[in-house]
Order: C-alpha cells, then structure tokens, then sequence
C-alpha cells in the first residue's frame, strides 16, 4: 500500500526508506521569498519540483538517507543593465544525505562533498524547494543582449556649459594674495 507523504511535514526517513516519489506544480504566490523576489509582478507564474527518497545500505547498523530534488521556476526580473523586465530561469538538481542531527551535520560537512542536512520526522521539503530556488536568482539578472541600445554614458550641455563660464578658484586666490 503506497503511503501518503505530507510535503510540509515530511518523515524524510520513511521517505527514503519507501523510495517514495513526490511531485508538483505550485504557483509562485505559495512561495512568499521567491515572489518578493519579483517584486509580487507574477504569482500566478509554477514552480514546478520533483523528490525522491533513497536508502543505501539498507542492511547496514546506519543506512544512508537521500533526498534528491529538482526543481524550475521562471522568474520575471529587472535586467541590472537596461532596468526592462527579463525572465530569469532558474533550475536546481541536488542531492542531499541526511545525518542523525545537527551536530553531526556540522562535523561533517568539511569532508563531504554532498549537501547534509539533519534528519526530521516533520521536515518541509517545499522550504528546502524554495531555499534552493533563492540560492539560483542571480545577483544581477540582465538579459544576454538587451532590447533596446543601453546608453553607457551620461552628459548634459548645461553642466558642462557651467563649469566652462566659471573662473578658476586658483586665480581667484591669487588676486585676493596679491591685493589686486
């Protein structure tokens, strides 16, 4: 008989153990930090995600615990380079073996080349979706050539007309040294 995992409260042990499968489509509005992200422009924009659990050496005194994720969104950003919208993708394919606690998590983490994380009777897969997607938006987003020309430089005749009409403050000084 198949078990029903809750994404928000997921036995993550049980979960590897079944090598269960769990997957969605959830519009962006689900995600608060990612729609922050957007500024809130497009809640009605999926996030779509798959997970899998695996248990390897299942025989053994301590089975390792697995969780492998993928996860896509499109997000509608302000390109840093024209300030116009543009639709950033993002994507994640991750793999992450969960230990015993907190602590162990730590003593580990230098030596291991996978992503750990603590195991939990009552773990919220849908965070972890949303904490890698956030880790994916870039820190500039732009366009790979932008719409329209970007206009590099910036100039205004009056400014430098200004600064032209101007006396010299050095000359300035030096009449008021000499008592001219």
């Amino acid at each position: 008989m198949a078990k029903d995992f809750d994404p928000h409260r997921l036995d993550v042990h049980h979960f590897a153990e079944d090598g269960a499968e769990l997957a969605s489509e959830d519009r962006l509005a689900r995600y608060a930090r990612l729609l922050a992200e957007t500024e809130g422009t497009a809640p009605e924009r999926l996030v779509r995600w798959s997970a899998r659990g695996e248990l390897l050496n299942p025989q053994h005194l301590h089975p390792e615990v697995w969780l492998h994720l993928r996860a896509q969104a499109q997000l509608p950003l302000v390109c840093q380079r024209c300030l116009q919208p543009v639709d950033v993708p993002l994507a994640v394919d991750r793999s992450f073996r969960f230990v015993a606690d907190e602590a162990t998590a730590a003593a580990q983490d230098d030596a291991a080349e996978e992503d750990l994380l603590a195991l939990s009777r009552s773990f919220d897969l849908l965070e972890l979706v949303e904490d890698e997607l956030l880790m994916e938006v870039p820190l500039a987003p732009r366009h790979e050539v932008c719409p329209e020309a970007v206009k590099m430089s910036v100039s205004d005749p009056a400014f430098e007309a200004a600064g032209a009409q101007r006396e010299n403050p050095f000359a300035v000084l030096g009449r008021l040294k000499s008592g001219k």
